[in-house]
């Protein structure tokens, strides 16, 4: 559990309806907004709520491994206008924490294998940790932020 930042300006777009006029109902719209990002990529959290605020979203609910934690505190925070994620998401069985990657211009899923594990050749551990919100191993962006798991030995 905690806060992490992102950078509010750039990720994945969700919109609230514009047309709905006052801060407060535009900030609940975002917020189920990006419930529906979640759960649309599958990922199962019991109770899941996302409130968001002034860049803040925040997200309850708990989650059944590390895993699914993780790539929903990613999904949340790699999406456009969100720029902390505070996280108060319970997990069922504790695993590890993954290491997160903000990732750089020029950076590939091999170049951060290389850098994190030594073999360029284990970027498919990288690509599978942040299904499904990595649909292609060549679509990275700067800025976006990546689940780094440890291997297993």
């Amino acid at each position: 559990m905690g806060v992490f930042d992102f950078i509010k300006g750039i990720g994945r777009k969700v919109e609230a309806d514009k047309d709905q006029p006052g801060e407060e109902l535009q900030e609940r719209m975002k917020g189920n907004a990006l419930m529906r990002l979640v759960m649309g990529l599958g990922l199962e959290v019991e109770g899941l709520r996302i409130d968001y605020d002034d860049g803040v979203a925040t997200v309850a609910g708990a989650a059944p491994d590390q895993a699914t934690r993780e790539r929903v505190i990613l999904a949340v925070g790699n999406t456009e206008g969100v720029a902390q994620v505070d996280d108060r998401m319970t997990v069922e069985v504790p695993e590890p924490e993954a290491v997160f990657y903000t990732v750089q211009s020029g950076d590939s899923l091999s170049k951060i294998a290389k850098a994190h594990y030594g073999n360029a050749m284990k970027y498919p551990e990288i690509f599978e940790a942040n299904k499904p919100m990595l649909s292609d191993p060549n679509k990275i962006y700067p800025g976006q932020v990546l689940r780094i798991p440890a291997l297993d030995d």
